[in-house]
């Protein structure tokens, strides 16, 4: 009696490699559907680990310039975008629109604060066209800021500075422009000190002196945008006439300091300027970066489960050719089933038979599908600052999805030839 288990274990192991041998058999008895039929399988394995390596690295590319710059620092700004939404009452401006802008002398009383290190005002989201000696370099993307910016950007000066308190105060018309562009609009010559004109969009023209070229470190977003400068929040409001309506606040709390309590601070504050009553709500946003993470993930989130159900198409298409493929098998082997039958095969042992030829052929393609999402993840890391890499997870879930595929798909052909009566199998020609 104690034997019986063992035999039944090596039953069991030799039924599968019999099984397997058989599959790869057929498969290679009938190279071009059995391709064809993988090759449905393997681009729907292909797009989720691909898909789930692009996530990943975009992911991590995110968090980890938002962990450079202060995973406790957040924003203060006219409004939430996280949570905005559109008017309903028919005039097409947005609830927030009336808000006050944020002002620089909100920042100076934000900064004066016992609980905050730092307040940065800066403003973005407006591009100009840089002129050097008839050359034009179009579009290039701009921001706004007060001195210190370096210390939350995270990259390097490979020549000059950034522009001092006192530049900002009397308006100096200076500026730091990337290295990308430094090169577009001067060669190899030294951009230090030359002057440049910069076009804003509202018409006015203006000539900068260049006094820093920053390298910023590569990231997803530095591999997007090329050519930037950085202009004295001064300069830009008043020179170019950029407006302070998208102005925000970039705090920083103080060392050892929590970040609600540096949060309740600010508001305090700011409730305090505005004149704010107790029963009113406030006309302000704090955004932490938290908050603009999980904004993010969640955008991914949507993202990938939309690819992913694109995917799947390849993988109905596979599951198909499985049918395909399992069902003529059934027919031309009908003489061999009839033939185990009639030699004491069972019902189950010839359903497990082609189960298991059916699962051969997705975890075939699932293989071949996991190496050409590798490829794909390899080479977007290679050639882009994106660190693609395939997590354990986006493994397993392509080889469950393989294997759902097979069982379910192989199911119908296996269920019809375990079906199969031995003595008209044994007729069939």
């Amino acid at each position: 009696m104690s034997n019986q288990p063992g035999s039944r274990g090596a039953s069991g192991l030799t039924s599968l490699r019999e099984g397997l041998l058989i599959a790869f058999d057929a498969m290679r008895a009938n190279m071009l559907r059995s391709g064809l039929t993988i090759l449905g399988v393997a681009v729907g394995v292909a797009v989720v680990v691909a898909l789930a390596a692009l996530i990943t690295g975009i992911r991590s590319s995110v968090m980890e310039a938002f962990e450079s710059a202060g995973p406790n620092n957040f924003i203060v700004m006219r409004f939430d975008f996280t949570a905005a939404r559109s008017s309903d009452d028919g005039n097409n401006r947005p609830p927030w629109w009336n808000k006050p802008e944020i002002t620089p002398e909100e920042a100076r009383r934000i900064e004066e604060l016992p609980t905050v290190e730092n307040a940065l005002f800066n403003f973005g989201g407006f591009s100009v066209d840089m002129d050097f000696e008839g050359h034009s370099v179009r579009d290039v993307n701009s921001s706004a800021t007060q001195a210190g910016w370096p210390a939350y950007q995270t990259g390097d000066f490979i020549a000059g500075r950034d522009f001092t308190p006192a530049e900002v105060e009397q308006n100096r018309a200076v500026v730091v422009i990337s290295s990308e562009l430094a090169t577009e609009l001067f060669g190899q010559r030294d951009p230090l000190g030359r002057r440049v004109r910069a076009l804003s969009g509202r018409g006015t023209q203006e000539p900068f002196t260049v006094i820093g070229v920053f390298q910023p470190e590569d990231n997803v977003f530095t591999a997007a945008i090329k050519h930037f400068a950085i202009f004295p929040w001064t300069a830009a409001n008043r020179r170019l006439r950029q407006s302070l309506w998208q102005a925000t606040i970039q705090v920083v709390p103080a060392e050892s300091v929590t970040l609600g309590r540096a949060q309740d601070d600010v508001i305090a504050t700011l409730r305090g300027l505005r004149g704010l009553g107790p029963r009113e709500e406030n006309n302000f946003a704090l955004l932490a970066s938290a908050q603009i993470l999980n904004l993010f993930n969640q955008l991914t989130a949507v993202f990938f489960l939309v690819m992913l159900a694109l995917s799947s198409a390849g993988l109905l298409v596979g599951g198909v050719g499985v049918i395909g493929i399992m069902l003529i098998s059934v027919t031309e082997r009908t003489r061999e089933i009839g033939v185990r039958k009639a030699l004491g095969a069972t019902r189950r042992e010839i359903l497990w038979q082609f189960l298991v030829e059916a699962s051969a052929m997705t975890a075939v393609g699932a293989a071949v599908g996991m190496l050409i999402g590798w490829g794909i993840a390899s080479g977007v890391a290679a050639l882009t600052p994106l660190p693609a890499r395939i997590p354990i997870w986006a493994v397993g879930a392509a080889l469950a999805m393989a294997t759902f595929t097979g069982m379910i798909f192989g199911l119908l052909p296996a269920m019809r030839a375990s079906r199969l009566d031995p003595v008209d199998a044994l007729r069939h020609e």
